[in-house]
């Protein structure tokens, strides 16, 4: 039988007072009561940290993080991680179930519109600009005091994260832009769901009503890769995901993942990480071993 990644729920990492559908603490003494989480797992939740203090290693889908005061980390449900702190790190972490604003939002896929909950990695690490230093702290000591008052943190979460997405935003992301990033959000969904049956872009353009030089020129011009590469790297995702089962066959992965037989997995594989699958999952093994000591 197949031995999945752990996922971890919320009631398993929270204070005994937080075990609701919100979770807002220091991050020190969650770090120090969960002390023992530093094998790869995943969450049923979403999941962030801010770092005001310390550094070490924070690792999200196999993409390593040198951790530095200020970075914040957003964490969909269904990612890896895996994390190495110094002793003396410290900042805040949050933890909110997937339905958590359904009772604030007409539209609880609301927060999808935030850029740091794409589930592109590259969008969901960055550092909080110092002008915003401040009021980010106060928001989260605001949170951390007012958990059970629903309402207030629904607000000042949904406040914190505009907050966030105003310092990322580009001078050309004006209002007419709108449109394109609807489009290119319903891509990435479409990818999320469509990924191990659909593999060209043709595919999903006709699903979204454009043609496919369109939908390429809006990955290109917003995300600077192409729309295939884009469809290719959530395969390549998925992929990494499942090798890091230590007894999940090659060959089922590759029939998971809908390729004809075990060797043209192991080409695409290979073409795009350099390595095979089989090798990458060694890697994977020691760098954890290594991680263990």
């Amino acid at each position: 039988m197949v031995s999945k990644i752990p996922i971890i729920k919320q009631c398993t990492v929270s204070h005994n007072q937080q075990q609701g559908d919100l979770m807002v603490e220091d991050l020190a003494s969650y770090l120090d009561r969960n002390k023992n989480l530093i094998f790869p797992h995943r969450h049923n939740f979403y999941h962030f940290l801010l770092f005001t203090k310390g550094g070490g290693r924070h690792s999200i889908d196999f993409e390593t993080f040198t951790v530095a005061p200020w970075q914040i980390y957003f964490m969909a449900p269904g990612q890896i991680h895996v994390w190495q702190f110094d002793e003396d790190v410290d900042g805040f972490v949050v933890n909110f179930n997937k339905d958590y604003f359904k009772t604030l939002l007409l539209r609880p896929a609301y927060i999808d519109q935030f850029s740091f909950f794409s589930g592109l990695v590259k969008d969901e690490v960055f550092t909080v600009d110092e002008a915003e230093r401040t009021a980010v702290v106060n928001i989260f000591e605001r949170l951390r005091g007012n958990v059970q008052d629903t309402e207030f943190a629904q607000i000042s979460l949904l406040y914190l994260f505009h907050v966030l997405e105003k310092q990322r935003m580009l001078p050309q992301e004006v209002e007419g832009n709108a449109y394109n990033h609807t489009l290119l959000r319903n891509f990435m969904g479409l990818i999320e769901v469509n990924f191990r049956e659909l593999r060209l872009p043709k595919e999903y353009a006709a699903l979204l009503y454009i043609t496919p030089n369109h939908l390429n020129a809006l990955c290109k011009a917003f995300l600077g890769l192409s729309a295939g590469e884009l469809i290719r790297d959530r395969i390549l995702l998925e992929a990494k995901r499942l090798l890091v089962i230590p007894d999940y066959a090659i060959s089922s992965i590759a029939y998971e993942l809908n390729f004809n037989d075990n060797s043209y997995f192991t080409k695409f594989f290979k073409k795009a990480v350099g390595k095979t699958p089989d090798e990458f999952r060694r890697s994977i093994d020691l760098i954890n071993k290594q991680d263990g000591k």
